[in-house]
């Protein structure tokens, strides 16, 4: 008895490899993405000649109205701005929750608008640092005034 070999199905197997090649570059993409929340309003950041590049968990935007802006809560200039810093301190304790805080204080970032005065930005950093935030780092971006 003889048995006739199996038709083979051709066209789709050339395709197998790319098709996994694709699959481990979008894995690849999706693991490695840091997602972050879109600006509440856009800022221009301030120009300085420092190489360093500020780095942390939280970051807080000053506009240059001197509206605050923390994920989805805006406060305008003069309001209140204790719930902007409670936020704040949720946010921080959250971390703190799932991260050792005591070796590796969290971060907050300042993203001010170049056009913000000096005094009011000066008046602001003590209310932030209510929050809990051992340090508050600048975003600057670098190139000095020509």
């Amino acid at each position: 008895m003889q048995f006739d070999a199996p038709k083979r199905r051709g066209g789709n197997s050339s395709l197998l490899p790319m098709i996994n090649v694709v699959f481990l570059l979008l894995i690849f993409f999706l693991i490695s993405a840091k997602l972050s929340p879109p600006e509440p309003f856009p800022t221009e950041p301030p120009h300085s000649e420092a190489a360093a590049e500020a780095e942390g968990e939280f970051s807080v935007f000053l506009g240059a109205e001197g509206q605050l802006g923390f994920r989805d809560m805006i406060v305008a200039q003069g309001e209140d701005v204790d719930p902007l810093v409670g936020a704040l301190v949720q946010a921080r304790e959250e971390y703190c929750a799932t991260t050792d805080c005591e070796t590796d204080p969290a971060h907050l970032l300042l993203r001010g608008d170049q056009h913000v005065k000096a005094t009011y930005l000066a008046g602001l950093l003590p209310k932030l640092g209510q929050a809990g935030f051992a340090k508050v780092e600048l975003v600057t971006t670098r190139g000095g005034a020509e």
